[in-house]
C-alpha cells in the first residue's frame, strides 16, 4: 500500500540543495473496494515523505508502512509487528537535472518526464513520470503531478508484499485503477 501511494513522490527533483519537507510531502490514493453491496471509494495517504537529493540529483525514497495511514486505521499493532512497520515496504529512486530546478524562477513552473524505479520485494520496475515543478520562493519548490496517476489495480494486487498490505485492509478485491495525486515540497538546505 505504501509504494502503492508513494509512486509518483520518487519522481521528486533531486539536487545538493534540496530535501523533501516531511510535514508538507504527501501521496494521495483512491483505492475502490469490489464489495457485494457495490463499489466502495476510500482515500489513504503516505504522509511525512523525507528525502535528501544527491549532487548528481538522484533521489532515493524508502517507503515505510508507518508513513502511511494504515497504522492510524487498523489502531495499535502487537509489540511482534511493531518493527515491520519501519521496515521499507518500497524504494522508490529518480533522477532529475538539478540545474533545472536551481534555474526555475519563483512562480514559474517546468514539466519534466522522471524515470522512476520502484523496488519492492525482489522485483523492480521501472516507468516514466511527469512531474510539475512550481518555485514558490527561493528557498522552495512546490512538486505535483503533472498529468494524471492511476496505478493499475490488477498489478498491486499481484505484487506479494502489496497484495499483504491490502489484505490488512481488508480489500479482497479492488477496482481497475488507483488514482494518486502527489503534493510535496522541496526546501533548500
Amino acid at each position: 500500500m505504501v509504494a502503492l501511494l508513494a509512486a509518483p513522490l520518487a519522481a521528486l527533483p533531486a539536487a545538493a540543495a534540496w530535501e523533501l519537507d516531511p510535514a508538507q510531502s504527501r501521496v494521495a490514493a483512491t483505492v475502490v473496494q469490489l464489495a457485494p453491496e457495490g463499489p466502495i471509494p476510500r482515500q489513504h495517504e503516505v504522509r511525512r515523505l523525507s528525502g535528501t537529493a544527491e549532487a548528481d540529483g538522484t533521489l532515493v525514497l524508502p517507503l515505510r508502512l508507518a508513513q502511511s495511514d494504515v497504522i492510524e486505521r487498523m489502531g495499535p499493532l502487537p509489540p511482534w509487528l511493531s518493527g515491520f512497520t519501519e521496515r521499507p515496504m518500497a524504494t522508490l529512486t529518480t533522477r532529475f537535472p538539478p540545474e533545472r530546478l536551481e534555474r526555475l524562477p519563483v512562480g514559474e513552473s517546468l514539466v519534466e518526464v522522471l524515470m522512476l524505479s520502484v523496488q519492492t520485494g525482489n522485483s523492480t520496475r521501472s516507468e516514466p513520470l511527469a512531474v510539475r515543478f512550481t518555485r514558490e520562493s527561493p528557498e522552495r519548490v512546490r512538486v505535483t503531478n503533472a498529468e494524471r496517476v492511476a496505478l493499475d489495480g490488477r498489478e498491486l494486487m499481484a505484487d506479494p508484499t502489496l497484495r499483504s498490505v491490502l489484505l490488512l485492509l481488508g480489500y479482497e478485491q479492488i477496482g481497475d485503477e488507483v488514482p494518486v495525486s502527489l503534493d510535496a515540497v522541496l526546501v533548500r538546505r
